[in-house]
């Protein structure tokens, strides 16, 4: 499943682009912009096409009035292809003045044969077109694009190849993100996801391991281990290996001092993962388990594979092995058929999880799932009320359940400067935000910071 030749190919072509630049460009040294949609991983692939980039010539730039255009799509939501539209027809303009711009769309949204054929016909001036199962091949294929005026499109519709080795561009030296596994087999029916990530498919644990000591090696000492459902990793390995057994050899890593990761499906946390979460010294006590709805009647409709008792069950579960851990989820307000007393179920979800913040969201109808041609959708009005009523109670307990740790010190990784002069932001274990004074010297080193005031999802303090 893993090719390492395949990387040594594309570093091939990542110099055979390189020396074109030259004639290319007079000289010159060419620009890019690159723009990321969507999810962490998308993040991380956005990471390794700019690092790519980079090494055959061309410089980063802030603006879409590059040498070339790139975009990483997301499709989630349906607005999302609207905006990727929107972006086209501003490009189109900037390309009568420079017209040998190169650009470029990948991710997502390209999985989606509709969507395929629209750029095909309708904007024939986009030079390259690719989907999640190849991006391994972006030096092959920006190649083309150099020596070629037509449109390259080259979508694969499903892979189980994975690629090590891939040159990466971090946003934080100090902190990264690291793919553990590739894909879903859930099918939610709300979600387009397993339609355009393809099936579950893990990274071997050596490989993983390996990486991580590298970025270790290299400054790194924050990872966030990445999947679609982390806990289902290892299934499809030829040696099946459990996610609580790869966090137990990923602790052994010598300078490595924190582990995060998401996202967990509550149908697969295991209780061997909680008993690893709750002895850990570098997994942090922080889960994100998404809800979705807290009725089970909805959570059935959705293919969730859960019940409102056994998640609260859960809930129940992790809190007793870790009693300081936080939790945070994602709930989805008016899916189909969702009724008022369906909705109250949610509310009363929220009220007894105790989560530190959750992510909502009003449905988005998504054309190529179940959940679109389901009878009952709900009326705009209602659902927006309905979110409204959410968004109250989940800020009103977030504040509540945040400042428990008031009064407390906490070791907090700092990440950046603030927006306000001469204060800094980090994290602490539990991902809760801080901002206090301090020199920009301390970003990327662990301080310990009094947390003296919670403004409901982010503290004040001062460092001890």
């Amino acid at each position: 499943m893993s090719n390492t030749n395949e990387t040594q190919i594309q570093l091939t072509y990542v110099q055979k682009c390189s020396d074109l630049l030259p004639s290319l460009y007079e000289g010159r040294r060419p620009t890019y912009y690159i723009e990321n949609e969507g999810c962490q991983m998308n993040s991380l692939q956005t990471e390794s096409v700019a690092a790519m980039m980079e090494k055959i010539g061309y410089t980063k730039v802030d603006t879409e009035d590059a040498d070339a255009v790139i975009y990483n799509t997301c499709t989630v939501r349906e607005n999302a292809n609207q905006k990727i539209y929107g972006h086209l027809g501003h490009l189109k303009s900037i390309k009568r003045k420079h017209p040998d711009m190169k650009i470029i769309l990948f991710g997502c949204m390209m999985q989606e044969q509709h969507v395929v054929e629209t750029i095909r016909k309708s904007y024939p001036f986009v030079s390259l077109v690719f989907g999640t199962h190849n991006i391994h091949k972006f030096p092959e294929l920006f190649f083309r694009t150099l020596t070629s005026d037509s449109q390259i499109i080259d979508i694969w519709q499903e892979s189980d190849e994975i690629v090590e080795g891939l040159p990466t561009s971090r946003k934080y030296s100090f902190k990264t993100g690291v793919n553990v596994m590739f894909g879903c087999n859930n099918f939610c029916s709300y979600c387009i996801v397993p339609y355009v990530r393809g099936r579950e498919k893990s990274r071997e644990p050596q490989a993983i391991i390996d990486e991580i000591r590298a970025l270790v090696d290299d400054g790194v000492t924050e990872v966030m281990l990445l999947g679609q459902n982390v806990n289902s990793y290892g299934k499809t390995l030829e040696h099946p290996v459990t996610f609580a057994e790869l966090l137990t050899q990923i602790e052994e890593i010598e300078g490595l001092k924190r582990i995060r990761f998401m996202t967990s499906h509550p149908k697969d946390l295991s209780d061997e993962l909680i008993e690893v979460m709750a002895r850990s010294k570098k997994v942090c006590h922080h889960l994100h388990l998404p809800l979705q709805s807290g009725s089970s009647r909805i959570l059935q409709k959705m293919n969730r594979r859960y019940d409102k008792e056994k998640y609260l069950g859960l809930v129940e579960k992790i809190r007793t092995a870790i009693p300081d851990i936080s939790l945070t989820t994602d709930i989805i307000v008016g899916f189909p058929g969702e009724t008022e007393e369906d909705f109250l179920e949610t509310l009363d979800v929220v009220q007894k999880a105790d989560y530190d913040t959750a992510f909502t969201f009003i449905y988005s109808k998504r054309t190529g799932t179940p959940a679109a041609k389901m009878p009952d959708q709900i009326p705009e009005d209602v659902v927006k009320e309905r979110f409204g009523r959410l968004l109250s109670l989940v800020q009103e307990n977030g504040r509540k359940v945040s400042s428990r740790f008031t009064g407390t010190v906490k070791e907090v990784l700092v990440e950046e400067e603030s927006k306000e002069k001469g204060m800094l932001t980090g994290r602490t274990e539990h991902n809760l935000l801080v901002h206090f004074e301090g020199d920009p010297s301390m970003i990327g080193t662990y301080v310990n910071v009094s947390l003296d005031t919670c403004k409901g999802f982010y503290y004040f303090g001062h460092v001890v």
